[in-house]
């Protein structure tokens, strides 16, 4: 729609390539509120409603006055940002805020320790870290306990108050059988349980986690071993967790005989789950099925770690969606609206029971905890609590107005639309698939994973709407917008759908791309 001139593209160049193929290539220049402007042919600057939400990080809506006020103060008075191993103020205050929201929306007592980072898939990150950390601390006490089983069990034959089986001659032949099946268990990497549908980033560790297999795959050998739990299926996930069921093998003196007994090995490293899956299409966890979690992570000792980074921070209405499925984690990874649409800040919140301090000996980051997120950090936070919560009522709201709207399309176009999904001002729109369209262009852009960019394209275009699919799941159109959304703003969405459904229903291409 506007062209960067003449200068060469080097910043991911293929990229913008299929940005401009699906209209999408256009340079913003302002933001403000709900609304983005680029440059029109004349240099006007033209509007565009903006659903996208950058992928959910806007709650608060583009250059919120109230923060972008904070920034500037604290620019102006030189505060400082980078200034590492040293108490971090802004920091220790964002935690304790952080835990009186917490605690309060999960009812509990407990504290949760605080690790900052600088996106999502960095908190991610940690939280793997952390879980092996504890898994290896577990891992290595159950050895112990059975080195030292082992040797008292040596002792007792030694000393002729215990026996050996009658098929076994000498007690080291059965000391070497249990360590020889010890090693081979405990060389094993340890496992992550995660749902079909799953997106938790991509790095080394969080991709593997990423249910995606197009972004995996190429990276499986560098890092974690995940196992897929089928999403919202009963009794799937203790099932997968008896397959993978591993033990230990110990020597205990029993009625003055020495017997091989088996120990329960920590197979898994930790469990995430999102209690709504963004990337994935828009798809709850329901009630029951994290309840089901809850129950088989307490029974097998792994961590489950919580995935708010798009679905927290009040985007549907309260400040974890988790606490809604009465669903309490373990770890919390927050992320996107933490940083209120300007600073570029995460954090991972670990409950006080399963915290291992000398984590923060072996892990940490240049920008962690920096003055100036933090300090943005805690604006956000303290804005999201102001009068007595209004933007998680507001959100909640508004969301039910976008909702109801889409479904009620979803009514009119029952051959266009599958299934809207999504609670709050995190919504999805799933069209039927277009795959088998008897419009040529229509069915080759559906068989090659693009139409629903090439929708968002048309959306953009013809009606100065931003929207886009979810990544792994291209059929379904995302919507997050900030919580200060207009019924004017929902009505513009409406009109737009409302075009576009009536193209799809008709297969009416030339419409589409003209």
């Amino acid at each position: 729609m506007n062209s960067p001139g003449d200068q060469i593209d080097l910043a991911e160049p293929h990229m913008r390539e299929n940005l401009a193929m699906a209209g999408l290539d256009v340079d913003y220049v302002r933001a403000t509120g709900n609304t983005l402007y680029y440059l029109g042919e004349d240099g006007e600057q033209i509007p565009v409603t903006d659903f996208a939400g950058g992928y959910g990080a806007l709650l608060l809506g583009h250059n919120h006055r109230r923060i972008t006020e904070h920034a500037i103060a604290l620019l102006t008075a030189d505060t400082p940002v980078l200034a590492q191993f040293s108490r971090h103020t802004a920091a220790i205050r964002t935690a304790a805020k952080l835990n009186e929201i917490v605690q309060r929306e999960l009812g509990t007592g407990e504290r949760f320790y605080a690790v900052f980072a600088s996106t999502g898939a960095e908190a991610i990150e940690a939280a793997l870290k952390h879980a092996e950390l504890d898994r290896a601390a577990r891992v290595a006490a159950l050895s112990s306990g059975i080195t030292a089983s082992v040797e008292a069990a040596r002792a007792a034959v030694a000393g002729g108050s215990a026996a050996l089986s009658p098929d076994v001659e000498h007690f080291d032949d059965l000391a070497r059988h249990v360590a020889e099946h010890n090693a081979r268990v405990s060389a094993r990497p340890p496992k992550y349980l995660a749902l079909t549908g799953s997106f938790h980033g991509k790095l080394v560790a969080s991709v593997q986690l990423t249910h995606n297999e197009e972004v995996r795959s190429a990276f499986a050998p560098l890092a974690a071993q995940a196992v897929f739990v089928p999403f919202n299926e009963p009794g799937a996930l203790a099932k997968l967790v008896e397959q993978s069921r591993e033990t230990l093998l110990d020597l205990v003196v029993q009625d003055g005989r020495v017997e091989i007994v088996e120990r329960e090995y920590p197979v898994f490293g930790a469990f995430l789950l999102e209690p709504i899956q963004g990337e994935g299409g828009i798809h709850e966890v329901s009630a029951e099925f994290a309840a089901e979690i809850r129950q088989v992570c307490d029974a097998i000792g792994c961590p489950l770690v919580v995935d708010e980074i798009q679905s927290g921070m009040g985007r549907t209405g309260s400040f974890l969606a988790s606490a809604d499925l009465g669903l309490h984690g373990d770890y919390y990874t927050l992320a996107k609206s933490l940083g209120g649409g300007l600073a570029k800040v995460s954090v991972l919140l670990v409950r006080e029971s399963r915290y291992r301090q000398e984590f923060e000996l072996v892990h940490s980051s240049t920008f962690a905890k920096d003055g100036f997120s933090s300090a943005i950090a805690l604006k956000v936070l303290e804005l999201l609590e102001a009068d007595d919560g209004r933007i998680y009522h507001q959100a909640r709201e508004r969301g039910e107005r976008l909702k109801s709207m889409l479904t009620g399309l979803g009514a009119e176009f029952p051959t266009v639309v599958k299934q809207v999904r999504g609670r709050g001002l995190m919504l999805g729109l799933e069209l039927h698939d277009q795959s088998d369209s008897e419009a040529a262009l229509l069915r080759d852009f559906a068989r090659a994973h693009i139409l629903g960019y090439v929708l968002s394209g048309f959306l953009l275009r013809r009606h100065r709407l931003r929207t886009f699919p979810t990544a792994s799941a291209v059929n379904t159109l995302r919507f997050a917008p900030s919580a200060e959304v207009s019924d004017a703003e929902i009505a513009q969405l409406e009109t737009g759908l409302r075009e576009l459904c009536t193209i799809l229903r008709d297969q009416d291409e030339q419409a589409l791309f003209s």
